[in-house]
């Protein structure tokens, strides 16, 4: 099927740490391609060091990304980053989630990471919204969260790179009415929203107000992970256990109303190009992040087999709401 658009294009890529158990990068690589994905989004990696985030990479290691990047043919599609994965205020609140000073974490990680993006040849910079002290979520955190997302979106933008802020559970960007509250404060374009549907469905929205959820964020989403999550019951308790959660499925078994979302983003495409493209960017991408074996925090596991599992549960998907994509074909393999 020929990709949607010939001014946006549809690109399917994925978190390929979920492929190899030690996160080897030539594990994750070459199953990546005998799948037929043509780009990765990159977060654990192991180049003969010992896994690391690739925030941690040294010079040397990452030059053995880009030469394996040129060895598998394959492109960059976001760097999966835990920027803003720390608490936004030295509390302790018994979790173990640390506490970093705010000029501190942006002269180090942040820069770091938008040099690694441009490095890797990516616009995509995957964050996210801090995590309140256990249970609160204050007028006066909200407003310091946007400050301090604003300073890392500012650094992004004159770097040329949108910064994509995840929903996901326990963070005060958790809902769509939080991160609109964010991208109000924030107020730049460069700020955009990486959607997860999924990650609503560990807190207990059931699929009809994920999708009410997606239609309110829509005019700000930047791409999309895929992962989807069987209904869990709702509790009062606004903190969820990410190691406890266990009930991860192929896209489309869930309540995360991919079949539903795809089909409103198909009729929505014009809108996406007419966003992305002041950005420079020109592909519209669905990261596979599928947790079918394990999942947890700042990552999670499916095997190379839960990956193709999950690969072709979305190509189904995409099949049936008629958005075209790409897959590598036998004329693009490198032959010796």
């Amino acid at each position: 099927m020929e990709p949607i658009g010939s001014d946006l294009q549809l690109v399917v890529s994925g978190f390929c740490d979920e492929i190899s158990s030690s996160k080897n990068i030539g594990e994750q690589f070459a199953v990546a391609t005998a799948l037929g994905l043509t780009h990765v989004s990159l977060r654990f990696v192991d180049v003969g060091t010992g896994p690391k985030n690739v925030l941690q990479l040294n010079d040397a290691e990452l030059d053995i990304v880009s030469e394996k990047l040129v060895e598998y043919d394959l492109r960059v599609a976001s760097l999966g980053s835990p920027i803003g994965k720390v608490k936004l205020v030295d509390d302790d609140d018994g979790s173990a989630n640390v506490f970093r000073p705010a000029d501190d974490y942006l002269q180090v990680e942040v820069d770091r990471a938008i040099a690694i993006c441009r490095r890797l040849g990516t616009r995509r910079l995957r964050g996210f919204s801090f995590y309140p002290p256990r249970g609160s979520l204050s007028r006066d955190l909200m407003e310091m969260a946007a400050a301090r997302i604003r300073e890392i979106v500012k650094r992004c933008s004159a770097a040329g790179l949108i910064f994509g802020m995840e929903v996901e559970a326990n963070l005060i960007g958790h809902d769509a009415a939080s991160l609109l509250e964010i991208i109000e404060h924030v107020d730049d374009a460069a700020l955009v929203v990486v959607f997860d549907g999924a990650n609503l469905v560990t807190q207990g929205f059931r699929k009809e107000d994920v999708l009410r959820q997606w239609e309110r964020l829509r005019p700000h989403v930047g791409w999309l992970h895929v992962k989807d999550y069987r209904a869990i019951r709702r509790t009062e308790s606004a903190w969820i256990d990410e190691a406890a959660l266990n009930q991860y499925v192929p896209v489309g078994l869930g309540e995360a109303g991919y079949p539903e979302l795809l089909g409103d983003l198909r009729d929505h495409w014009a809108e996406f190009a007419a966003k992305l493209h002041p950005h420079g960017l020109t592909d519209f991408v669905l990261d596979l992040e599928p947790h079918l074996k394990r999942g947890g925090q700042f990552g999670g596991y499916s095997g190379p087999d839960g990956f193709g599992v999950a690969l072709r549960a979305l190509m189904g998907l995409l099949d049936q709401a008629k958005l075209g994509y790409r897959l590598r074909g036998w004329s693009e393999l490198r032959l010796i």
